[in-house]
């Protein structure tokens, strides 16, 4: 099976990488801190939101070197208040404090998206038949985190990557010569087919030519309510283009079977973690 997932533990070795350069030194924590001092720590949350990213941020201080034992107090999906523990981490205070920005940076990312994702489900919540889908624009590398986040905060994943489903775009509609020719050409994969139109007629030519998808693209919600009028169940539809909380719930009301939001991994917020150190001994 051809899959486009990196090993998380490669993820976590480069991000680590990263940050301590060349020679693998953290030369403050080496300066100040005894290296048999040993410590425990809290994450906490200082802002409400969705949990994400857990598995990354265990693996941060499992991989640092010593390492450390990491426990999570919430899984993923949860939602969390400010002063909320989600995770104690054991071990040399000096991995712990190497370790602490590598994997609060997935935290707070993947949190982050788990949490606008949530407020776009919760908004949709009235519509239980729409989708909501999440789109390609993600962090080169982070794609397989950044889904497992869109999925915790309630939202849906749209295809992989390139290899694994049809998607005929307006480059792809010109290169053809047409929305009618770039299906029948797609048609040699045998796969489903999702032809992205932005006017009534690419629509018209879609529905015609047998698409079991349409993405209609920045379309007001009165063209998209015409739009499911003309279709009357032909093709699933699936509204996008800069989805905002109201227009996507303006989307939902038109009554489109889908909504992908490229927001909810290109634009989401970091939520705010941070990590507290609460003892030492020798």
């Amino acid at each position: 099976m051809v899959s486009s997932k990196p090993d998380l533990d490669i993820l976590v070795a480069t991000a680590l990488e990263e940050d301590l350069g060349e020679h693998g030194a953290d030369v403050t924590t080496d300066a100040v801190v005894d290296p048999d001092l040993m410590g425990e720590a809290v994450i906490v949350a200082r802002k409400p939101g969705v949990l994400a990213g857990m598995s990354a941020a265990a693996r941060v201080f499992e991989l640092v070197r010593p390492p450390c034992e990491y426990r999570g107090l919430m899984a993923d999906g949860a939602r969390v208040e400010p002063g909320d523990a989600v995770a104690r981490i054991t071990g040399p205070l000096a991995s712990i404090l190497t370790a602490e920005r590598t994997a609060l940076n997935f935290l707070q990312r993947l949190s982050g998206i788990a949490t606008l994702t949530r407020s776009y489900a919760d908004a949709l919540a009235a519509y239980p038949a729409v989708r909501l889908l999440d789109t390609r624009k993600t962090t080169p590398g982070l794609r397989f985190l950044e889904r497992a986040a869109v999925r915790a905060g309630g939202g849906h994943n749209h295809r992989d990557g390139l290899w694994d489903a049809i998607l005929i775009k307006d480059n792809h509609v010109a290169a053809a010569g047409g929305v009618t020719a770039a299906i029948e050409r797609a048609r040699r994969a045998r796969m489903p087919i999702e032809v992205e139109v932005d006017t009534v007629e690419q629509l018209h030519e879609a529905l015609d030519a047998g698409a079991e998808i349409i993405l209609l693209d920045n379309m007001s919600p009165e063209l998209l309510r015409r739009s499911v009028e003309m279709t009357a169940g032909r093709a699933r539809l699936e509204a996008s283009g800069g989805m905002t909380l109201e227009g996507a719930v303006a989307a939902a009301k038109a009554g489109v079977d889908r909504i992908s939001v490229g927001a909810l991994t290109h634009s989401a917020p970091a939520l705010d973690v941070s990590l507290e150190v609460t003892k030492t001994w020798r």
